[in-house]
């Protein structure tokens, strides 16, 4: 198995997280897959930001959901990292779909319902990747246990990571018995134990956010299915000396 390598939101420390120079400056990098984060405008357009509110990424204020996807389009989600990226806008999740559609890329869609349990957030997506025929090549993941069942509902084909960022005993049976196939945990959770345990049970296991050298030759070593990494320049240039 070759572990394979995510980019956090793009290639994050290098540009804007989440735009679409941050994707473009990843798949140029080499790298295997783009992880990035949906929320649901007031209109219920899927777009790719991390927080549920715009403060800390663009120039506005409050909450996505209390926007709609054309009043969203008018911030600016570059100049708070660098001059450079201004005018850089939130990109839809079909912007990024139409975007990746005719590259070898792996995509990780992280469902932010944790926070904000979005109605309808599950099948909104499905349906638009589905139309883009991306759907063999996606894996959703989510905090949300409740999101995991309802995804299983939907597809019992969907590649479907439950994400965990502290310990919880039996995780590998609970994530199963949720209808999950794949775990994504934060790293300090990661062990030789978990990772034989997973593979024993057919889980895929990913590890994020991985950005030292140490961490992820340690990944590397264990033989995770992916690293979720802000720096997968670094993480690629690693993964083809193991």
């Amino acid at each position: 198995m070759k572990t394979e390598i995510y980019a956090h939101r793009g290639s994050s420390l290098q540009a804007p997280e989440n735009t679409m120079a941050a994707f473009q400056l990843a798949f140029q990098q080499g790298a295997q897959g783009i992880e990035t984060d949906v929320q649901l405008t007031k209109d219920n357009i899927p777009v790719l930001i991390h927080d549920e509110r715009v403060n800390r990424t663009t120039d506005g204020k409050g909450y996505v959901k209390d926007y709609t996807f054309k009043q969203l389009k008018q911030l600016d989600a570059g100049a708070w990292f660098s001059t450079e990226f201004a005018g850089a806008t939130i990109p839809s999740l079909e912007e990024f779909l139409k975007w990746i559609g005719g590259k070898p890329l792996t995509l990780n869609i992280e469902l932010k319902n944790n926070k904000i349990d979005y109605k309808n957030m599950e099948t909104i997506v499905y349906d638009l990747l589905r139309s883009y025929d991306l759907l063999d090549r996606t894996i959703l993941s989510t905090f949300n246990p409740n999101s995991v069942q309802r995804l299983r509902r939907i597809s019992q084909h969907l590649n479907c990571a439950l994400l965990r960022s502290r310990k919880k005993r039996q995780l590998i049976s609970y994530a199963k018995e949720l209808g999950a196939n794949a775990i994504h945990i934060k790293y300090r959770l990661l062990s030789k134990s978990l990772v034989q345990q997973c593979k024993q049970q057919r889980l895929h296991i990913r590890v994020y956010t991985v950005n030292h050298p140490k961490q992820i030759l340690r990944c590397l070593d264990l033989d995770v299915n992916g690293i979720i990494t802000d720096v997968p320049n670094i993480a690629i240039s690693y993964s083809r000396k193991v």
